[in-house]
């Protein structure tokens, strides 16, 4: 019963309408993007990508990293540019050098599969800008520290799915 519940909460946060810009050399790739209602700015190369962050509002980006697409040199670029906007990062491969995440906020390996990246791009819109608030909401407390209230402990997880969910998402499992 709770994968159903998960499955349709995932269903109803992609329907809304975002804009993502695709920096990618095969964009048919990224067609379970465009089929769950993202919105598509997808471009070739680096300079056709800067240009258009530069002249339209997107709400996040997808880059491709791979031998002949260096995704790090873009991705750094972008967030000189547009810091506020999250970048997800679809690598051939997981070797990766740490230098070439620092600008980049989800790393996805193409093998993990298209479901994979649409969980993704899902999380980085929906739940990461819900966290962002309350951790700002909690910095902008005042500081109680000679007052302690008591500590409740939740179990809310970090992360928006379980375990099992995100293998379902990964294999295709779960439908949308």
């Amino acid at each position: 019963m709770i994968r159903r519940r998960e499955a349709l909460l995932i269903y109803l946060f992609l329907m809304a309408t975002s804009t993502l810009l695709c920096i990618h050399r095969n964009p048919p790739q990224l067609r379970l993007l465009q089929e769950h209602g993202y919105e598509l700015a997808t471009v070739a190369n680096a300079s056709d990508g800067l240009r258009l962050i530069m002249s339209r509002s997107v709400d996040a980006v997808v880059v491709e990293h791979g031998p002949n697409v260096d995704g790090a040199a873009i991705a750094n670029e972008i967030k000189h540019v547009r810091p506020e906007v999250p970048i997800i990062m679809l690598a051939d491969h997981t070797e990766i050098p740490a230098t070439a995440l620092k600008s980049v906020d989800a790393l996805v390996v193409k093998a993990d599969g298209p479901h994979f990246l649409l969980a993704t791009v899902h999380f980085m819109l929906s739940v990461r800008p819900i966290h962002r608030r309350r951790m700002k909401i909690r910095s902008n407390m005042p500081d109680r520290s000679s007052h302690p209230i008591p500590s409740t402990t939740t179990s809310e997880p970090e992360v928006p799915f379980s375990r099992e969910v995100w293998q379902d998402i990964k294999s295709g499992n779960i439908r949308f």
